[in-house]
């Protein structure tokens, strides 16, 4: 039992340190006022520059375009539901956002650079070690060609896999790697069926034996340590 403690205490750190995907904006014009100054003086960018802003649950990724603005990919419901081009210009709430990421919407959009760094230290091209950039201004093409609405998927088209693709060429996310190694840590471990087992057990204990709770108590802990 202790062990089994310690694994999901494990579990549970490695989660709460994860980085995930996409940029929550202020909720009102309040916030948006309040924002914080940057910490440092931001550097020197180029058109077609990849820029990371780091937040504390994720990375946000965007292409500069050059005078002071920004292409980015971000959920959003609101391209939905009207085509007032005002409230579609404004900045996304975290209401928007999350309703974005629910339909599996979003848009390609412009912004200013504070508006997508919202007080964050920007970092440039550091992926350019790992893989070989297009030339500065096909980037730059390749961004402004994909501006407008597009399908969204948390795991396989986000703000990471727009940039990658522009600046590299392909469409890829480590955020999204990490994710998927985490989870397959976690299904291959033996003490996962264990846990599900207890969990199951304890929910046909409070909730009584009926299908809903019998079939996933002996299904999901099964899969689970046929994967492990």
């Amino acid at each position: 039992m202790l062990n089994l403690f310690t694994f999901l205490l494990e579990k549970l750190a490695l989660l709460s340190h994860w980085k995930l995907f996409h940029p929550a904006f202020p909720d009102s014009g309040q916030e948006k006022r309040e924002r914080p100054a940057p910490l440092q003086p931001q550097p020197l960018l180029r058109r077609g520059d990849l820029l990371e802003v780091p937040r504390t649950l994720f990375t946000h990724f965007g292409i500069y375009l050059g005078d002071n603005q920004v292409a980015h990919l971000i959920p959003d419901i609101l391209p939905l539901f009207t085509d007032e081009q005002k409230l579609v210009r404004s900045v996304i709430t975290n209401r928007r956002l999350i309703l974005g990421c629910i339909c599996k919407r979003a848009s390609v959009r412009v912004d200013s650079v504070e508006d997508f760094a919202y007080g964050s230290s920007i970092l440039i091209n550091r992926q350019d070690g790992e893989r070989t950039a297009l030339k500065t201004e096909e980037v730059a093409r390749r961004a402004e060609k994909l501006l407008g609405e597009v399908e969204y998927s948390l795991l396989w088209n986000n703000c990471e896999h727009f940039v990658t693709f522009c600046r590299y060429g392909a469409a890829e996310s480590q955020q999204t790697q990490q994710f998927c190694e985490c989870l397959k840590s976690i299904i291959r471990d033996q003490r996962s069926a264990i846990a599900s087992a207890l969990l199951g057990i304890v929910s046909i204990i409070c909730f009584g034996l009926a299908p809903a709770t019998s079939l996933p108590t002996i299904l999901v802990p099964f899969t689970l340590w046929m994967a492990s």
